[in-house]
């Protein structure tokens, strides 16, 4: 049985394709016999300091203020060191500004320290905001040059990584561990009819309404996917205001634009219903700019939706691993809407049944990974960065 001390900004009840990584992960550790503490930030302050949840141990750090994405902890080193000589091994899920400040005391304490990347931190255009990107950038890179391993969610990613592509003789490709029921069929059918989209091809979208995203991009498809397709509607299911980044507002004339076409249903966080919605999509979008593994992709194929993405590092891979979907050039509405109409056209060509996907992202064999990784570093095989 290995201690694992895991640290990342934001746990539950917080709901990201991060957190959900985190979540997923610790759960599927417990589940195998190890004990994981999480240390995270207490960004609401309704938040219990000690929690517990799916047989992880929360410990939550007041936060200060919110610092663009990040949380400002004052009592986060003091909370750390006071953990580690609890634990056999830090694992920091990163992006997180101190993660070379866990990998300093983990050391100190003769621990080893193994970063979990989920991505380059990506901030949007303005001034402040490429100030923010360039230091945090320059932090990322101390935690990297300070862990003892880095597990990235896909090698396609990590090759192209700006912050990673020096460390790459310690990184370790594994893929996230993927979860989500089955879809309900009669509830899938009740909604299609609540949202009168009975008989209507229906393409979906999800996540954080925010710049790297690429939601932009599918606005402006719209309408030349409408062309050739006249009855298509689209489905969006996330957040639409995020605290450090107002993309929506600036994509509302193309949201008021195609209002007729697009439901917008909100945040999303029962992992039933989001199932059913998955299953509710004919089609699933990922336009990113930039992504380094997109979790809501593989979860819709496993609800059996294939998934049209952006041809680019990370975001690629369940495409390129699994054949369920169509790549197609970043950046182009027109290529985006191509690949739409491809694959509404002929959806027998893109579609593998759910136990294939299942064998390719296998969850227990992402916790037999991280088992492997934890075993060789505390028989002390490998020595501390």
């Amino acid at each position: 049985m290995t201690r694992i001390l895991m640290a990342l900004t934001y746990y539950y009840p917080h709901w990201t394709g991060l957190t959900a990584n985190a979540q997923n992960l610790a759960a599927g550790l417990v589940r195998h016999g190890h004990t994981v503490t999480v240390v995270t930030s207490r960004y609401r302050r309704d938040l219990p300091l000690v929690d517990e949840h799916q047989g992880v141990r929360i410990v939550r750090v007041p936060s200060v203020l919110r610092l663009s994405r990040g949380q400002v902890m004052p009592g986060f080193p003091g909370a750390i060191r006071r953990l580690l000589p609890e634990h056999d091994v830090a694992l920091v899920v990163t992006p997180m500004l101190e993660t070379w400040l866990v990998g300093a005391l983990a050391h100190r304490a003769g621990k080893p320290m193994v970063m979990a990347h989920q991505g380059d931190l990506v901030m949007p255009s303005g001034a402040w905001n490429q100030i923010v990107q360039s230091v945090a950038g320059w932090m990322l890179g101390q935690g990297a040059q300070s862990a003892d391993r880095i597990t990235i969610l896909n090698q396609d990613y990590a090759e192209h990584s700006d912050y990673l592509r020096p460390h790459l003789d310690k990184v370790v490709a594994i893929y996230p561990p993927m979860a989500i029921p089955e879809p309900r069929p009669e509830a899938v059918e009740a909604w299609r009819e609540e949202l009168g989209l009975e008989g209507r091809p229906v393409v979906g979208f999800a996540g954080r309404f925010v710049e790297e995203k690429g939601f932009d991009y599918l606005l402006q498809a719209i309408p030349l996917v409408a062309e050739r397709i006249p009855d298509v509607a689209f489905a969006f299911a996330g957040e639409t205001e995020v605290a450090y980044e107002a993309f929506y507002d600036c994509c509302r004339p193309l949201v008021e634009a195609n209002a007729e076409r697009l439901h917008v249903l909100g945040l999303i966080t029962d992992r039933q219903r989001l199932a059913d919605f998955y299953s509710l999509c004919d089609l699933f979008v990922l336009p990113s700019r930039t992504d380094c593994f997109a979790v809501v992709q593989v979860e819709a194929m496993l609800c059996g939706t294939s998934v049209v993405v952006s041809d680019i590092p990370g975001a690629r891979e369940a495409v390129r691993a699994t054949g369920m979907g169509l790549r197609v050039r970043p950046g182009d509405p027109r290529a985006l809407a191509d690949g739409i109409i491809q694959v509404l056209n002929d959806p027998v060509q893109y579609y593998r049944p759910r136990h294939e996907i299942e064998a390719i992202f296998d969850p227990d064999e992402t916790v037999l990974a991280y088992e492997r990784l934890f075993a060789d570093l505390t028989r002390g095989e490998e020595g501390h960065a």
